[in-house]
């Protein structure tokens, strides 16, 4: 056993030792415990109690004896924390068999219902599979933040690294934001900010995501749909292969054609009609496989700016709840943030919007027709509205209710955005406007940028300079093709 993996089975051996009321904790006992709450193993209740021991951690990084993880759940916790910090399939079962009294089968059989997200997982031999990203995917699913994830990895691996390590420390929109969370946490500060209303909402294409690569997202998958997918380009309409048509044109001249955003949304709406929700983020799964057209080491599914994701981190840090609101198709967002670096919740991802009908409803108005067991909700095939510019603001009101005290985004789409969150705020609020000025690390473009940076000092919004305030934008092992 690897000295590492030995102190996180002291650690909880000493949490349950030295603990006054508290049995001396044999093997025998973990295995009758777990027997015990087998029945309650990965409910709710469990699952919160573990969220909250692994949350005083990360709230006490200091902490050893004044803690503890009750004997029933020790093992599966002491086995996550291996996995999370890196321990391979045979470390993590040795340590379960050997610290807490289970046999191979049992523990396997423990982490296999812990790791069980789909049906076709239980049929998936546990030693396949990546431990690392099953073990932050369940306790996601627990309630625990990424942020607070990354702290906890980070004590496992007693790394100490600053929270915004891929911004240059003389980069002024670094030192906005890091002032500001100073202001609005401090309770005895004028510019204090209750948890409840730190809120922050961010564009996604050009703001969390690369933009263009050479098109949005939403525009490469529509064109691959009506292009290039066996299984439906032959029942494509006229209409959907001109807009798809349209995408490679402007692929090519860097010019949107009139009325895109529309009939792209409705080609869009019109091509996944039928699709559930589900198979609809399974086609996503496998289409964000592809690799990036102007990078090396990067799928499209990867293409997230590493400063960004640790802006967001540093928001959720500090109790900060974090909406996308994005112009491209809300189920679009969520399967591309579906089990990527920025897993938010679906409940926190906005974006345009297309009809839902039940498979059975035909063309009875919803106010006339009963879902049934036999129904299941699917795209309705009609585009309903394209969530830009001044629709971000109407959106924001109905789906948020409150003003949120953070904005950020990259372009004039995210203007009114921008604005109604630093108009009439009753808290101290900001915008950032991300400005596309680097283009030997990214697809840049410098007229775009200046412009940019000419509607931050007129708005008075706080720029981000892409080229100069970032150490990095994709993070390692990413570079960019030679043209």
């Amino acid at each position: 056993m690897k000295k590492g993996y030995k102190s996180i089975l002291v650690l909880f051996l000493v949490f349950s030792f030295l603990i006054p009321q508290i049995d001396i904790i044999t093997p025998a006992v973990y295995v009758q415990a777990a027997s015990e709450t087998s029945a309650a193993f990965n409910s709710e209740e469990f699952n919160k109690s573990l969220a909250d021991d692994f949350r005083y951690l990360t709230k006490n990084p200091g902490t050893d004896i004044k803690s503890y993880i009750d004997k029933s759940r020790a093992g599966f916790a002491a086995a996550l924390l291996n996995m999370l910090k890196g321990a391979s399939y045979e470390e993590v079962i040795s340590d379960y068999v050997a610290g807490y009294g289970f046999t191979e089968d049992e523990a396997v059989t423990q982490l296999k219902t812990a790791f069980t997200f789909k049906k076709k997982d239980k049929k998936k031999d546990l030693k396949s599979r990546n431990l690392y990203k099953c073990t932050v995917k369940y306790l996601k699913s627990t309630g625990l933040k990424s942020s607070e994830i990354k702290k906890l990895k980070n004590i496992l691996l007693d790394v100490h690294e600053d929270i915004l390590s891929y911004w240059n420390d003389d980069a002024p929109a670094k030192k906005e934001i890091v002032s500001y969370m100073k202001s609005i946490t401090d309770k005895n500060s004028k510019d204090y900010i209750p948890v409840e209303r730190r809120i922050a909402v961010f564009d996604m294409d050009g703001t969390v995501y690369c933009e263009t690569d050479p098109n949005y997202f939403d525009h490469l998958l529509l064109a691959h749909r009506v292009l290039e997918d066996e299984d439906y380009k032959d029942k494509a309409s006229d209409f959907e292969k001109k807009v798809a048509n349209d995408v490679l044109t402007m692929n090519e001249t860097g010019k949107e054609p009139e009325n895109m955003s529309v009939n792209h949304g409705t080609a869009v709406a019109s091509s996944f009609k039928g699709f559930t929700p589900d198979e609809f983020y399974d086609y996503i799964a496998e289409y964000k496989k592809t690799p990036m057209n102007s990078y090396d080491g990067m799928t499209l599914g990867e293409a997230f700016y590493e400063p960004m994701l640790q802006i967001i981190d540093f928001l959720e840090a500090n109790d900060f709840t974090v909406y996308i609101v994005s112009g491209t198709d809300r189920f679009i967002v969520r399967g591309l943030l579906k089990d990527s670096k920025l897993n938010l919740p679906n409940n926190q991802l906005i974006g345009s919007d297309v009809t839902l009908v039940s498979t059975d409803q035909g063309d009875t108005d919803g106010l006339n027709y009963v879902f049934d067991d036999n129904d299941k909700v699917v795209f309705g095939g009609e585009f309903i509205v394209k969530n830009l510019k001044m629709n971000k603001v109407t959106v924001i009101v109905q789906e948020i209710g409150v003003q949120p005290v953070l904005s950020f985004g990259n372009s004039t789409g995210d203007a009114s955005m921008a604005e109604y969150v630093t108009t009439d705020n009753k808290y101290k609020s900001l915008a950032f406007m991300l400005c596309c000025d680097d283009t030997e690390r990214e697809n840049g473009n410098i007229a775009k940028a200046e412009k940019m940076y000419s509607l931050c000092e007129q708005y008075d919004w706080v720029p981000v300079s892409m080229k100069n305030d970032w150490t990095t934008i994709y993070g390692e092992g990413v570079t960019k093709k030679a043209k």
